[in-house]
């Protein structure tokens, strides 16, 4: 396979602000799809490169790109910025995917969402143009959905410390942490006082809306949860693929040593060391929607009423982030 590069691109929302990205033409038959890649909360765009190149060398057509208020998307000052983890799915993923169709019009149109971005789709407009998603650890960060042998330590860090120092400095400072990427005080906000339904965080008059956009997604979705990880536990996944009512949805729980390794935890997965594993299984979904992991649905691991228990039975310590 041959080592795929990009070019820089600048996309425009239809509100006007510019987000920052990478564009790769992927080599061979268009007819593989345009990939989107959503990251997640607080993390740079060019951690998933090398995923990203790897893609566009089966094939694909792939762009990556930076919420606004992070990366190559962030402005002067985060300081009175305002922005919602919303935001990003109804102006950024939106006006990405209206960037790919345009640009990539050939083949299925894909997203590949880690964590928040699996499920960020949902609040798109044009999220019915969705032919096919993958996601990856995707939920949006109900506390009590935490793996039980860690709830009090993230519920310290992301939903008492977080809302702190983001009130203290107009934006969460989490790089000079060394938590994540720093975020606009909306988004960090969003994450730290998050109900257990999504709409809840919303204006009533807003809450029917949300609902519709998330029920009018008709694509395929595979549903990735990792055993051992500590934020998106395969409750918390399905509490956010709950949403997605309309679409034909799939998921498969893996564990480390499905893959032959140690750990895995909420990032692993977009290692390169996965590239003859992990990364080639999913182009079988990506390309054919086809599941290469029939025989790890979530009911072969925990009983009804009990993946509180088995999350805390798998726990290993990671950084975690959304």
């Amino acid at each position: 396979m041959l080592e795929m590069e990009a070019r820089p691109v600048a996309i425009v929302c239809e509100d006007g602000v510019r987000l920052g990205g990478h564009l790769w033409k992927g080599l061979g038959n268009s007819a593989c799809g345009a990939v989107v890649i959503n990251p997640a909360t607080g993390v740079l765009a060019r951690y998933y490169h090398p995923y990203a190149r790897f893609l566009a060398g089966h094939g694909f057509t792939v762009l990556t790109y930076d919420y606004r208020g992070i990366g190559q998307s962030r402005p002067a000052t985060l300081r009175g910025f305002h922005v919602r983890w919303a935001d990003w799915g109804k102006q950024d993923f939106a006006a990405v995917l209206d960037y790919l169709h345009a640009h990539a019009p050939d083949g299925p149109r894909l997203v590949a969402g880690h964590s928040i971005g699996g499920f960020l789709p949902g609040f798109a407009r044009n999220a019915p143009l969705i032919d096919r998603m993958l996601t990856i650890g995707a939920q949006y960060a109900y506390w009590r959905d935490y793996a039980p042998a860690r709830r009090l330590r993230l519920l310290f860090k992301w939903h008492i410390v977080m809302p702190l120092l983001t009130a203290l400095c107009g934006y969460f400072p989490g790089k000079a942490l060394g938590w994540l990427e720093d975020l606009p005080a909306g988004v960090a906000n969003d994450w730290s006082f998050r109900r257990a339904r999504i709409e809840l965080s919303h204006p009533d008059q807003d809450r029917a809306d949300i609902l519709k956009r998330f029920a009018d997604v008709t694509a395929e979705i595979l549903a990735i949860g990792v055993t051992d990880d500590e934020i998106a536990t395969l409750k918390a996944i399905r509490r956010a693929l709950a949403y997605y009512g309309n679409a034909n949805s799939v998921e498969a729980a893996l564990s480390p040593a499905d893959l032959g390794v140690d750990r895995l935890g909420h990032f692993s997965l977009f290692h390169k060391r996965h590239a003859a594993g992990f990364w080639l299984d999913s182009l079988i979904w990506l390309r054919d929607g086809i599941n290469p992991w029939p025989g790890k649905p979530f009911e072969s691991l925990i009983d009804k009423g009990k993946d509180e228990a088995f999350a805390n039975r798998c726990y290993i310590k990671t950084k975690g982030m959304m």
